[in-house]
């Protein structure tokens, strides 16, 4: 039947197709205005689709906080958002413009995305009703579609943030129990958030566009929130732990040039997640992971005198840095208990890992002593 109806499309492509042009002419011709239909439809469905979840957004912050809402209608909403951060200037990314991106010692590259030093807005006090409701809001949403799709999520869990630090200074009265009931709206908003990050990481720009600056921000002040992480974690959990290997492919995978201060920047985000035990855990094991393939691939190549890929010699060393910060701070943190990565990860690592070093350290000195640290990190828990 199939076979019959393309042989019978084909007849009828044939008879009809104007004079002056060719069978494959018209074929190509009608085979473009279907497609460009169906993307008006696509288009259609996707604007609808954002708009439901724009109205269920509305309503789930309805729930947890009527007079947030209600005070918020009476503002401009184009305006910024209430969390506390400063508004952000792009002069100051001028400078990294001009740089070739091979400085990766620079500790406050990241800081330049204005990502770290503003890490602790949920710690900002809470004066007064006036002074939160008088503050002007965020986020005038971006021109590209790619980045309006982003910025929505990011403009919703803002407001979130802002009902849990207006509850906690005893400003506004929230039920917080209604997140439980939508797991639908949070999970979708967190998953669209990280997707754009994941798209924006992919692709970097400088100077970094201000969507993806406070997109990082409010995704880090969601997982630190003890009141808000335990909600999103339980719904979005499998997400956050495909943005992390995400994050860790488009680290190893890199090959641009001028790729070491925008991989400067996603390994801080990585750092940045691990603040969080849950995600912290599964994070260790993923970079162990990583890093001990990597290490039994060099040691093949070595011994068989066999070329290696240099590029990804250099990308590994953001991992090794991560996964060594990551466990410095779990060593200094006495109430943080090491499970998850202590079993088959950690095993897998240390078995044999002397005598890769031994073999490696003459000829990759560098990596073989970020190999020993860690190891001293994961036996005894101090840097020796």
């Amino acid at each position: 039947y199939l076979k019959i109806s393309k042989l019978a499309l084909a007849f009828a492509i044939i008879h009809s197709k104007p004079p002056g042009k060719s069978s494959k002419e018209y074929t190509e011709y009608l085979a473009k205005a279907v497609s460009e239909q169906d993307f008006g439809w696509k288009w259609k469905v996707e604007v609808l689709e954002a708009e439901v979840l724009r109205l269920r957004q509305e309503l789930l912050l309805t729930r947890i906080s009527p007079r947030f809402c209600l005070e918020n209608r009476k503002q401009d909403t184009s305006a910024e958002t209430l969390l506390g951060q400063e508004s952000i200037n792009p002069t100051s990314y001028s400078s990294q413009l001009e740089d070739s991106g091979c400085d990766v010692c620079n500790d406050s590259a990241f800081d330049s995305l204005g990502i770290a030093s503003d890490f602790h807005l949920s710690e900002h006090d809470v004066n007064t009703s006036k002074h939160w409701l008088e503050r002007v809001p965020l986020l005038s949403l971006c021109h590209s579609s790619r980045e309006q799709s982003a910025t929505a999520p990011v403009h919703f869990l803002q407001r979130l943030l802002e009902i849990r630090n207006l509850s906690e200074g005893g400003i506004l009265q929230a039920d917080f129990s209604e997140l439980e009931n939508d797991s639908f709206t949070i999970c979708k908003s967190v998953s669209q958030l990280l997707d754009g990050l994941t798209v924006f990481y992919n692709s970097p720009k400088f100077p970094a566009p201000s969507f993806l600056t406070e997109g990082v921000r409010v995704l880090i002040s969601l997982i630190t929130d003890t009141k808000l992480s335990n909600h999103v974690l339980k719904k979005c959990f499998k997400k956050m732990e495909e943005f992390k290997k995400n994050l860790i492919k488009i680290i190893l995978r890199s090959r641009s040039v001028n790729r070491f201060q925008a991989l400067h920047s996603v390994s801080e985000t990585l750092g940045l997640l691990g603040r969080n035990n849950i995600l912290r855990n599964s994070l260790i094991s993923l970079l162990l992971s990583e890093i001990r393939q990597f290490a039994e691939q060099l040691l093949q190549a070595h011994q068989v005198q066999s070329v290696y890929d240099i590029t990804q010699y250099e990308n590994i060393f953001f991992l090794c840095m991560i996964l060594e910060q990551l466990l410095q701070n779990e060593t200094e943190d006495s109430n943080i208990s090491s499970s998850d990565h202590a079993g088959e990860e950690k095993i897998k690592f240390l078995k044999n890992l002397d005598q890769i070093i031994l073999y490696l350290s003459d000829e990759f000195p560098l990596f073989s002593l970020y190999l020993w640290r860690v190891s001293v990190l994961l036996n005894s828990g101090q840097m020796q």
